[in-house]
């Protein structure tokens, strides 16, 4: 074998070894994120959301950018996951907006409205009405960069352990709700509770609850609330959208180059779109398994409940709305979009669902 043979083989036998450790190298050196949650372990719906926005960026930025996703109480409860992503306990949480509500008043706009806009329009706000950057000026102060990250669709009314006839009914009752769909509710009479997603069949078993709203029937079933609270009320007049949001560090987003950015966003982006369509199946399965298997009483809030939930509602926003300048700012931006589109939502999605009668 020639010299010059050899020296060929030994500089192809380095290139193939460096190709091979190309990859060990780049994940030796991978970003390693931690995501808190508000959810119990790999809850349908939001916590399955937070699983996959992981997987998605793991995947996408080929390791890269690695999460780990924590549970509800693993790493902080349940409603402390804004605090320790801008704290930078983590880098990373999945969570909803209207858990925050106490701090900023206008965060609940960024999950539903009560009478408010259902997924669709709710989705075209913050992507092409302007809602993305009010959200991003919304939360700066937190240190934290909010994506829409999942969506659990149209959600339902609440679970109740004794049939709700009229607003007497709702006076004095113990509800587990949150974000503004609890102040209509404890302006109808009742009293709204903050529990926590994995603490809500405890409590209604306990009786330290009357009633609760969660999701819709593909996420409440997994939570059992079936099994003590058999009345379940429909229209959701307090929560027509369910939208759950990614939160990222400020700090660690700026740490982050462009593409891993963009990698982010769209893991974001493709899971609040993944996450609607599962929902909607979940939902239709879910609701028939709870009327035919474990005998739910599938009821309607009557209409006095309803037209007094509205002007209630109507209240509350206009509440809001001078709560503070940057309440002012989201609550015009969402009211009047939610004018603008309400034309033809009447003679698209709620014509067609008229024509089809079923």
């Amino acid at each position: 074998m020639t010299t010059i043979t050899r020296r060929h083989l030994a500089g192809a036998a380095i290139g193939a070894a460096a190709a091979v450790s190309a990859p060990a190298v780049a994940l030796a050196q991978a970003k390693r994120w931690r995501m808190v949650t508000s959810w119990p372990k790999r809850l349908p719906g939001p916590g399955m959301s937070a699983e996959r926005v992981a997987e998605r960026i793991a995947a996408m930025s080929g390791g890269r950018l690695q999460i780990t996703v924590h549970a509800a109480g693993e790493v902080v409860p349940a409603f402390e996951v804004l605090d320790a992503v801008g704290g930078g306990v983590v880098e990373m949480g999945h969570t909803a907006a209207f858990y925050w509500q106490g701090k900023q008043p206008a965060a609940a706009f960024y999950t539903t409205v009560p009478f408010g806009l259902t997924p669709a329009e709710h989705v075209a706000w913050v992507e092409a009405g302007g809602g993305q950057a009010l959200w991003d000026e919304l939360y700066a102060p937190f240190g934290v960069k909010p994506f829409m990250g999942g969506n659990t669709g149209v959600c339902m009314g609440g679970w109740f352990r004794k049939p709700v006839v009229g607003i007497a009914d709702l006076r004095g009752l113990k509800i587990r709700s949150l974000g503004l769909g609890g102040e209509v509710y404890r302006r109808l009479g009742a009293t709204p509770q903050t529990t926590a997603p994995g603490e809500i069949l405890t409590s209604l078993q306990s009786g330290v609850l009357d009633g609760a709203e969660f999701v819709g029937p593909g996420t409440d079933i997994a939570l059992g609330l079936y099994r003590v609270a058999p009345h379940y009320y429909g229209p959701g007049f307090n929560k027509p959208n369910g939208t759950g949001e990614c939160l990222v560090s400020l700090a660690a987003w700026s740490g982050l180059d462009a593409d891993l950015k963009a990698i982010v966003a769209h893991a974001c982006a493709a899971e609040a779109t993944f996450a609607l369509s599962e929902m909607e199946r979940l939902n239709a399965e879910a609701l028939a398994a709870l009327v035919e298997r474990h005998k739910v009483k599938l009821e309607t809030f009557p209409d006095e409940i309803v037209a007094a939930a509205r002007a209630q509602s109507a209240e509350i926003l206009a509440e809001l709305a001078g709560r503070n300048p940057m309440a002012r700012k989201v609550h015009d931006s969402y009211t009047g979009f939610r004018d603008r589109v309400a034309g033809w939502s009447r003679v698209s999605i709620r014509a067609v669902l008229e024509a089809r009668g079923s």
